[in-house]
């Protein structure tokens, strides 16, 4: 055998017993996942027999700083290893969250989704009915019903179109159960928890879910809670969607709206406002994707993710209230004050804005840099 060839088979044995070292040590990491997963399945159990709560944020932080800190000591890179514990702490959540839908807090209670025949409406039924709940459906179908739907529920839960939600609060009141509990889901909350409260003497409460009806699990999702009357009465029906994994959010109406407006109203706008100029001008998408960079992948993504969902959900909730109209307006007007900027080529003007702005942000700047670089990082991976 030539020296070449006994230099290649001594280099092949020496990677062959490096690889099963490998194999061997990702055999273990495997099991130790598993055995993991076992004492998670534990904690869920336990924690589906006492009603608590999925989500522990300090928990899970000091876990994550723990680590990091064990990488730093064993000479691993700690991002890596926070990368690796995220995923393994979501897997977790996930796996309480799949245990913790069959929970009830209220067994057998009997639940009203008026406008449960929409994607909400079914998503929430599937929920309910998971958990052991007795769910009734009312809609504008069988609404010469509603009286007879009504009769001994524990709650009802208004998940219409935001132009009649006060109208079928009003309607649907005069039928409910003094103890029932009464809330909405709709993405504003002054008017409707307003009509709540005249509508019906018992409990109630404001609901805003922040997700959709393609949620596969509630883990980490908010559901904003804006108190109306009797919290206490209402309390079972927040400790439902924590158990579920949901993330509650406490504000009251005009809070919750105002924020809104800014979370959704503006941002849902500006982003159709994006793709209409786009459409206007007759981009070509697919080849300014050729040009682009990780960052321009991500929003056009998101302006493309508007586009691919339903525009009447989007015109409710841009064109929900007199005072989203409004800062819709200040924005454009907004915009509309850089135009001298602009046709000036000002730079110094740009530049001094620029700073007042980030001087605004703040430390927030480096923590977007942060989570931004994560996500970028994350598409490229993938394209």
């Amino acid at each position: 055998m030539k020296n070449h060839d006994i230099q290649q088979h001594e280099i092949d044995l020496a990677l062959g017993g490096l690889r099963n070292e490998i194999d061997a040590i990702d055999a273990r990491i495997v099991a130790l996942l598993a055995d993991r997963q076992d004492v998670v399945c534990r904690v869920a159990a336990l924690k589906k027999k006492h009603n608590l709560p999925i989500y522990h944020p300090a928990r899970e932080e000091d876990l994550i700083s723990r680590r990091r800190q064990q990488a730093m000591d064993t000479g691993l890179d700690p991002d890596f290893i926070e990368e690796v514990y995220r995923a393994v702490i979501r897997r977790s959540r996930v796996t309480q969250t799949r245990s913790m839908a069959l929970s009830s807090v209220r067994p057998e209670a009997l639940v009203l989704l008026v406008g449960g025949k929409g994607e909400m409406g079914r998503y929430f039924e599937a929920c309910f009915q998971r958990a052991g709940y007795r769910v009734r459906i009312l809609s504008k179908d069988n609404w010469s019903d509603a009286h007879a739907l009504c009769d001994g529920i524990d709650l009802a839960m208004v998940g219409v179109p935001i132009d009649v939600t006060c109208r079928v609060i009003r309607d649907i009141g005069p039928f409910l159960p003094p103890q029932a509990v009464l809330c909405d889901i709709t993405s504003i909350k002054v008017k409707p928890l307003e009509a709540m409260l005249k509508a019906h003497a018992g409990p109630v409460i404001g609901l805003h879910p922040l997700f959709g009806p393609t949620t596969s699990s509630l883990d980490k999702q908010i559901i904003v809670a804006t108190p109306g009357r009797d919290n206490a009465a209402c309390q079972w029906v927040l400790d439902q969607f924590s158990i579920w994994g949901g993330v509650i959010v406490r504000s009251d109406a005009g809070e919750h709206d105002d924020i809104m407006g800014i979370v959704q109203a503006l941002r849902h706008f500006a982003t159709f406002a994006f793709g209409q100029f786009l459409k206007r001008r007759q981009v070509s998408l697919s080849r300014t994707l050729e040009f682009s960079s990780p960052i321009y992948r991500l929003e056009i993504g998101m302006v493309g993710r508007l586009f691919a969902q339903d525009a009447d959900l989007y015109s409710e909730i841009i064109f929900a209230s007199e005072e989203r109209r409004e800062l819709l307006k200040d924005f454009l007007k907004s915009i509309s004050e850089n135009q001298e900027m602009l046709e000036k080529a000002d730079k110094a003007l740009f530049q001094s804005e620029f700073q007042k702005i980030a001087e605004w942000f703040g430390p927030f700047s480096e923590q977007a840099m942060r989570e931004s670089t994560f996500l970028i990082d994350r598409l490229i991976e993938r394209f």
